[in-house]
């Protein structure tokens, strides 16, 4: 491996992360403020759309990476900003393209590229299942709380906290002591 690969494939994949977790980290933030406060208001609508919208954010920090590795392969490696980009996010996807190649001493940044979009969409993906997570853990949560009257702490025992807590109101004098069905 010459010096200026290594040159060139180090910033390469420094400012891809970078800018991965830099755009992660925006998207929390963002994800955060939209779930905060109404979670049990939240329908199966308004949860669909942030689903969406979020997607739809990661599909553009995913393209804006293939077009920094774009940029590169129109600067250094292939003659026009079509095949740049197709090379790029053939590469980016592990999908490859048989039809297009780099010269000879850049060939290593095709496969690179292609760990590079793995490791990339395994943090998306990993990201958009913890939205998910989140999002029916809280809509089970709020609708087992409705439920909680008909069932016990028996069928359902991460409420234990919450009837020993009731319990303990309930023991109080005046106040009716609430029992499973």
């Amino acid at each position: 491996m010459s010096v200026h690969r290594f040159g060139a494939e180090l910033p390469l994949i420094t400012v891809t992360l970078w800018l991965q977790s830099a755009g992660v980290a925006i998207l929390i933030v963002w994800v955060r403020r939209a779930l905060g406060g109404d979670m049990q208001e939240l329908g199966a609508i308004r949860s669909a759309a942030l689903l969406v919208r979020f997607t739809a954010a990661v599909v553009v920090l995913h393209g804006m990476e293939i077009l920094l590795w774009a940029c590169f392969y129109r600067w250094r490696c292939l003659p026009s900003w079509n095949s740049s980009i197709y090379f790029s996010a053939s590469s980016y996807s592990t999908l490859g393209c048989n039809d297009l190649s780099l010269p000879s001493n850049w060939r290593t940044l095709g496969p690179l590229e292609s760990i590079i979009g793995v490791l990339m969409c395994g943090i998306s993906g990993s990201l958009l299942f913890a939205i998910v997570t989140r999002l029916t853990s809280r809509n089970a949560r709020s609708s087992r709380k409705e439920d909680r009257t008909t069932s016990c702490h028996l069928c359902y025992p991460s409420w234990t906290k919450l009837l020993v807590k009731e319990k303990r109101a309930a023991s109080r004098p005046g106040k009716p002591e609430r029992k499973c069905l």
